[in-house]
């Protein structure tokens, strides 16, 4: 039976080529041996767009969702029952990593999130802002984006850290490394 894993993609444009790229990379490591279906929160849906990834990831996995709600799809209830081997959050916004923080349970992956939590489900997230100070993010057009990281964000991302069952990535790299550590090799 093929081992499915569920990538949430959220509003953040900061590392969102290179998550794209290394999600489809694995996705081809691994071939039929894994389902990765995708599932787009709205404000990722309107990221994917204007970064022009939508046909690049219907070209390339077979299931995607964008949100209509905190419960449609269905993906917390899928979660709840053992259907997924991890959830995968990447890009995480400062918005989905404060909510999740927080207990707020308001979006399709905030929701999914929580309820991975609570079924002993790993929740791997990547969030766009987990340093403070400045950082420098590439927009569509190929020119630079400099922005501030503040220390509330960062906070945020240290209360997800302590919980237990949730994962913290820092960058693209270990994305590839989560995947090994529950499937091997490819």
């Amino acid at each position: 039976m093929k081992k499915r894993v569920a990538w949430g993609i959220t509003g953040s444009g900061d590392r969102i080529l290179q998550t794209v790229e290394e999600m489809i990379r694995i996705k081809e490591a691994y071939g039929d041996s894994l389902d990765i279906r995708v599932y787009i929160s709205k404000a990722g849906d309107q990221v994917v767009k204007y970064y022009r990834l939508f046909n690049d990831l219907e070209a390339n996995f077979d299931k995607i969702w964008v949100e209509v709600n905190a419960n449609a799809p269905f993906l917390a209830g899928q979660l709840q029952v053992g259907k997924f081997e991890f959830l995968l959050i990447a890009p995480g916004t400062s918005n989905t990593v404060a909510k999740i923080a927080l207990r707020l349970a308001d979006t399709l992956l905030t929701n999914a999130a929580i309820m991975a939590q609570k079924a002993y489900v790993p929740l791997y997230i990547m969030p766009s802002d987990f340093q403070e100070g400045t950082t420098i993010t590439r927009l569509p057009d190929g020119r630079d984006l400099r922005l501030r990281i503040l220390p509330v964000d960062v906070e945020h991302v240290r209360r997800l850290e302590a919980m237990e069952g949730t994962f913290i990535l820092r960058d693209i790299g270990e994305i590839s490394r989560i995947f090994e550590k529950h499937f091997g090799k490819p």
